[in-house]
């Protein structure tokens, strides 16, 4: 049944299939882990009980989260030892070190303070927890610094050089960390991640508000309305900037990718005296052309270069073999634009809303909310796949091919743990978020518990009986 079928495509299969399932987890825990750290600080500056609640409501969330987080990213790892081990030959002198970087300054840092931010309210002390929960949101923060410093030098090389052995090998560690792309890429998932916490505080809170009409009012339903607050408030100021950070990414992904920026747009063909924006269509890499196509001329040269004449490049620049996936690109970037957009417009409606005094009323605006609660993942995965699938045929754009990288392995071998990934993933993964919608369909109440912290059972070593249980000594023979 394999005999058809390439094992570098079951590899890629894999990967997208890992890498998709995990994104979701770090872009939610790096922004609900700073969210908490606003939620503490706000209780530690006004001494307002609701600021408390919602930090014990979603910290738990969060604590779920950032678990499936873990365990997801080490089976990436893994994989690049098993179905990659040839580019981790060519490029692990220059990507190990970083990703151990990761772990020595962002890895440690979360799990080192983890455990005080989860379990240590009562024990060390409010600011000194608050210093905890900072130390976790600066944790994930340098995490996301480093893996998109890595994914950035996969897209924007630099600062290397090759040696006897045909091995990418570090000269200017500065110019690696820092490449080209590196900056606009963190800004641009940092905002995502955001966003995406926003949504998904802001669906709970209109999950509840739209459950319950007397919470629009006023009573013992205060965080509900709060963290709803709070969400809206993040949309409408962080969307515009996240929609300005897309368009400079965008140009500079123009300068140092263009076949990426290319298949993004549509241009199959070259435009001397401006290109258009081709909206909606169905890319044809066999005719080259975008059939059905809906656009409006000149709009892309005056986005991409700021004039409505200025010619840009198509494909038929670039050579056949070196172009990227044209449909799956054109279309991964649609949705990304088009949810970011959607973003822009949930944050403008909250603030007609909020001008007009009918935040917590309005029905509409909450059920648009609730909509809108997983389109920042959905987004996120779109972005990861216009990003990763643009580079192709290439790991490392423009240097080292994806066909030159895979491991020398059968088909059957890879489909064994593809299909063994995929039943394991979705019966683990769909229990932990199961667990996290059932948390989330709870109100947080005045006087939220915190994470449960009740003594540990022990399984090893010699159990001091007389203290667990005094009636569980053994009583000498009379």
């Amino acid at each position: 049944m394999l005999s058809d079928v390439d094992a570098l495509f079951l590899a890629r299969i894999q990967f997208g299939f890992t890498v998709a399932f995990h994104i979701i987890f770090p872009a939610f825990s790096i922004g609900l882990a700073s969210y908490l750290a606003v939620l503490e600080g706000l209780w530690l500056a006004t001494g307002r009980q609701v600021f408390l609640d919602l930090f014990k409501y979603w910290v738990k969330i969060f604590a779920v989260a950032f678990a499936m987080g873990v365990v997801s990213g080490l089976v990436m790892s893994y994989q690049f030892g098993t179905n990659w081990s040839v580019f981790s030959d060519k490029a692990g002198p220059v990507l190990g070190p970083l990703m151990a970087y990761e772990v020595l300054s962002a890895f440690f840092l979360e799990a080192g303070f983890l455990g005080v931010m989860l379990f240590g309210m009562s024990k060390v002390g409010p600011r000194l927890h608050f210093l905890a929960t900072l130390a976790v949101a600066a944790g994930t923060f340098f995490s996301a610094f480093w893996i998109l410093s890595v994914n950035s030098w996969m897209q924007t090389p630099q600062g290397h050089a090759l040696n006897e052995k045909g091995q990418f090998v570090p000269q200017d560690w500065w110019a690696i960390v820092f490449n080209p792309s590196f900056p606009f890429r963190l800004v641009h998932m940092v905002l995502a991640a955001y966003l995406t916490t926003a949504l998904v505080v802001g669906a709970v809170g209109a999950w509840h508000l739209l459950r319950d009409r007397k919470a629009a009012v006023g009573g013992p339903h205060e965080g509900a309305r709060t963290m709803f607050s709070m969400a809206m408030w993040m949309a409408a100021l962080v969307a515009p900037i996240q929609i300005a950070a897309g368009d400079a990414h965008g140009l500079n992904t123009l300068e140092h990718q263009p076949a990426k920026v290319m298949a993004m747009e549509g241009h199959f063909e070259s435009h001397p005296a401006g290109a258009p924006l081709v909206l909606f269509g169905w890319p044809n890499e066999e005719t080259r052309r975008v059939d059905y196509a809906l656009q409006i001329p000149k709009l892309s040269s005056l986005i991409l270069k700021h004039d409505p004449d200025a010619p840009l490049k198509g494909l038929d620049t670039v050579p056949r073999e070196n172009w990227p996936p044209v449909p799956v690109v054109f279309w991964s970037f649609r949705v990304m634009v088009g949810l970011g957009f959607l973003i822009l417009a949930l944050g403008l409606f909250s603030l007609y809303a909020r001008l007009r005094g009918q935040l917590y009323e309005w029905a509409s605006l909450h059920r648009f909310a609730l909509l809108m609660g997983p389109a920042g993942f959905v987004a996120v995965l779109a972005g990861w796949i216009t990003t990763e699938v643009g580079r192709q045929p290439f790991t490392i754009y423009g240097l080292l091919r994806t066909a030159q990288s895979v491991s020398p392995l059968s088909a059957p071998a890879v489909a064994g743990s593809l299909t063994a990934f995929v039943l394991i993933y979705f019966a683990v993964f769909s229990m932990g978020v199961i667990y996290i919608l059932k948390l989330m369909s709870k109100p947080p109440h005045y006087g939220e518990p915190g994470v449960e912290t009740g003594a540990p059972i022990r399984t090893a070593g010699i159990t001091p009986a007389p203290a667990v249980h005094p009636d569980r000594t053994l009583q000498p023979a009379e």
